[in-house]
């Protein structure tokens, strides 16, 4: 489908698009998703105007026309959720546009997000998570596999790394060090300490590895020595969950949660967690506070002698 975007609007967005990549690090799945919001935006504000627009005036849409358009993505049986972020990259998009032309965003700005609820993480339990890792390698086809699976999952339980970081590790990295220098969403760097079982667990995959482990190639690998597809990892998820009698929220990235919530239930302070799991912004560490507000006051229930 064309969009009716002028070439004016259509080299602004390149540009912001642009700007958020070199200058804030953007991550390119959020760069591509902000792309469909404002293309979307500008669309509905040429349609809605009857002719294409420039940059003036996209700078200048009033509070109907966001109202407009947020009652049409609506339509279109968009979550709460998702609306909210395409309204954030419109106004994002559109103070950088006021900006550069002299123009007051005001009332773009002043449009109002819906509100949606936030769906808490959901942590396997300690016990679940070691019978995890202690099991997920046991029906894999080969010895080094197993140690493969089980390498990733302490990895991604033992470092509270995202998938996606555990997968892009490279042979260089091993034997692992103390401390592990990841590059995480939008290219934001932390270092993150190494457990001694995860440290083992990786030490066990690599001598019955029988792919050559060279620095430059990735350290996990597939069956005919490839980079390990990501979704080997969550059919190993899925099996030893079935067989363990885990819900279907236990993921490879559950693990992750697992981690945040159970170093914050043993007395962790959040801004180290934060700096840990590589959040930008602290109030993302925060929901793993509500999901140990909520299982105290599980204990709290089943215990008091007069609850």
């Amino acid at each position: 489908m064309t969009l009716a975007i002028s070439p004016a609007l259509r080299a602004a967005l390149a540009e912001w698009l642009t700007h958020l990549r070199g200058l804030d690090g953007a991550a390119e799945n959020t760069l591509k998703a902000y792309n469909t919001d404002v293309a979307g935006w500008l669309d509905f504000l040429a349609r809605h105007r009857g002719g294409t627009e420039g940059r003036h005036a996209a700078a200048t849409a009033g509070q109907s026309e966001m109202r407009a358009f947020m009652a049409e993505v609506r339509g279109r049986g968009v979550s709460s959720r998702s609306l909210a972020r395409t309204l954030s990259a419109v106004k994002g998009f559109t103070v950088w546009l006021a900006d550069r032309e002299g123009l007051d965003a005001t009332a773009t700005l002043s449009a109002r997000a819906p509100k949606y609820r936030r769906k808490l993480p959901r942590p396997l339990s300690e016990d679940a998570a070691r019978d995890v890792m202690d099991s997920v390698g046991d029906d894999a086809r080969a010895p080094w596999i197993a140690a493969r699976d089980t390498a990733v999952v302490t990895l991604l339980y033992g470092c509270g790394l995202r998938i996606s970081e555990a997968l892009g590790l490279t042979g260089a990295c091993h034997p692992l060090p103390d401390t592990l220098r990841i590059t995480g969403k939008g290219g934001k760097m932390r270092l993150v300490p190494v457990i001694p079982a995860a440290a083992d667990a990786v030490d066990r995959y690599a001598r019955l590895c029988p792919h050559d482990l060279t620095p430059a190639a990735p350290l996990f690998r597939g069956v005919r020595g490839g980079p390990l597809n990501p979704r080997l990892i969550a059919a190993a998820m899925e099996r030893v969950r079935n067989r363990l009698g885990l819900p279907a929220t236990a993921t490879p990235h559950a693990l992750r949660h697992s981690f945040a919530t159970h170093l914050l239930s043993a007395g962790g302070d959040l801004r180290a967690i934060q700096e840990l799991l590589g959040h930008a912004s602290l109030s993302t560490t925060q929901a793993y506070t509500a999901v140990d507000t909520a299982r105290l006051m599980q204990v709290y229930a089943a215990s008091h002698p007069r609850a």
